[in-house]
């Protein structure tokens, strides 16, 4: 898909002043695949520039570039019109660049005082200079909290950084972003562990520093606070610019831009009778999945791909999580197979033959330097462990090579290190674990994030292949097209609420609920 708007990607966030950063081709790879391609864009003083895509996008990767974590890009970027080298954070923060990271816990030290995390970065810079000593941190902290005119007197700053809350914690933050002045604050979901009137505070501060001619590149998957905010909007899909507004945003096109509906009927799963009536194989009631929202209800039953379809956030991965026992659900009950089912903790799960394929292979599911025998045996211990106890290396060796032959990995043998695969052979590897002793219930969230187009159709089979044996399988994703390929029945998650339950989806209408958020 071309963007929209003028066609041209460069004109993007242009203004009447000369943009503040321009990224001219730029792109990133890891392993020989391409992350980002051909990214073009301005960004200009006194403009808040939303970027918006699905997990996997790309966008985490632009931050990095152009945070200078990731060097090794290809491209140009210049900042007021002269090329700039991000070779390192320092790099890019001399150039003027400061991004606040989503993860607040990455940017402060707790242990430290409040004045301490503010006058952080000037600390490793002085390596025992002026600012050694409590005086002079203190004096130095209250003039960086004045920039946001923060309040905080010396009994705050005083305290452990640990006892200040989530809102305040991300202030502190921005305020130490703000302490040179930027040319460009890149903001990474700041709202995303704020109350609506902490996130009210944050937006007035956002319009001072629009005021104050600073650019914003505004990451978010909320899209009423994209609205509110931004004069220009970007989005990603699978590393590319798929669209460029300017207000007032056409969400459908954006959405339609973010989440690929241009699958032809031929390419989508056809609508069947499937066994709508079979008894459920999961049943929850009065399920929670937000605090202010109404609890949801749901069957999965056996024979069925259930697709759930919603942005970051929705709830999809909480839900996914509570099923399989890794976080706790908020409240009601569930049901397997008629028999009331409460895990408190996967292996609880496991046990009842719920299996999850998480949302993160890297963190969640992978454990780099263990061979894939290794990998795909870790849940299954007591089944091929030995009469002796003691783990059996031929029966760990053999799943190992049946998951090889069934889901068509690529690799030496059943010995290959996992981080020697590529990442759709990688997830296959996962999806053939969970798949090795055949679960009751599968839960598949986000499987297809950074594999290729065979990969993702050989994972869709299995899970084809497994619900008409019977069993249930639930995905989750934000790709609508991902879902339509292989789900029976769509459901559309918003805010925690089930919005759409069909066995007959129309796309549009998909996309005209995302976008009515």
């Amino acid at each position: 898909m071309s963007p929209t708007d003028s066609g041209d990607p460069a004109d993007t966030g242009r203004g009447a002043e000369a943009p503040v950063v321009a990224l001219r081709a730029v792109g990133m790879s890891f392993g020989g695949r391409s992350v980002l391609d051909e990214i073009s864009l301005e960004l200009a003083p006194g403009r808040v520039t939303a970027l918006l895509g699905a997990n996997g996008a790309g966008k985490s990767t632009l931050i990095k570039v152009l945070s200078g974590v990731y060097p090794g890009y290809r491209g140009r970027v210049s900042i007021d019109g002269v090329a700039a080298e991000l070779h390192s954070p320092q790099a890019a923060r001399r150039a003027g660049i400061r991004t606040v990271h989503q993860h607040i816990a990455d940017s402060i030290v707790p242990g430290l005082s409040v004045a301490e995390n503010l006058v952080f970065e000037e600390l490793a810079a002085a390596q025992g200079g002026p600012l050694v000593g409590n005086g002079r941190i203190l004096a130095r902290a209250r003039e960086i909290q004045s920039v946001l005119d923060l309040g905080w007197d010396d009994r705050v700053l005083r305290r452990d950084v640990a006892e200040l809350g989530i809102s305040d914690q991300q202030l502190l933050i921005l305020a130490r972003a703000l302490t040179d002045r930027p040319r460009l604050l890149i903001l990474d979901e700041p709202t995303s562990a704020l109350s609506s009137a902490e996130a009210g505070r944050l937006f007035a501060i956002i319009g001072r520093l629009r005021a104050a001619g600073i650019a914003i590149l505004y990451v978010s998957h909320r899209l009423g606070e994209i609205d509110a905010l931004a004069e220009d909007l970007v989005v990603l899909r699978d590393g590319r610019l798929t669209a460029l507004q300017r207000r007032p945003f056409d969400w459908d096109a954006a959405l339609r831009a973010m989440l690929a509906t241009a699958q032809s009927a031929a390419t989508r799963r056809p609508a069947d009778a499937g066994p709508r009536h079979a008894d459920p194989v999961l049943s929850l009631r009065a399920v929670p999945l937000r605090r202010d929202r109404r609890p949801l209800d749901l069957d999965l039953r056996g024979g069925e791909v259930t697709g759930v379809v919603g942005l970051l956030g929705a709830g999809k991965t909480e839900l996914a999580r509570g099923i399989f026992g890794a976080e706790p659900l908020r409240g009601g009950e569930m049901v397997l197979d008629g028999v009331a089912f409460r895990p408190r903790h996967p292996a609880d799960a496991i046990r009842r033959g719920v299996h999850l394929v998480p949302e993160d292979r890297h963190v969640d599911a992978l454990i780099p330097g263990w061979s894939i025998a290794q990998n795909v045996s870790l849940p299954f211990l007591r089944s091929i462990s030995g009469r002796s106890g003691g783990l059996s290396r031929g029966r760990a060796a053999a799943l190992g090579r049946r998951v090889l032959g069934e889901l068509g990995v690529v690799a030496r043998d059943e010995d290959s290190l996992v981080e020697e695969l590529s990442g759709g052979n990688q997830q296959k590897v996962v999806v053939g674990r969970w798949l090795a002793e055949t679960p009751r219930l599968l839960i598949l969230d986000e499987p297809f994030r950074g594999v290729d187009l065979g990969a993702r159709r050989d994972i869709g089979g299995r899970a084809r292949a497994l619900a008409a044996d019977g069993g249930a399988v639930l995905l989750l994703s934000a790709d609508i097209d991902e879902v339509l390929e292989v789900a029976d029945r769509v459901l559309v998650l918003v805010d925690g609420e089930i919005r759409t339950d069909t066995y007959d989806p129309d796309p549009d209408r998909i996309v005209q609920t995302l976008a009515a958020v």
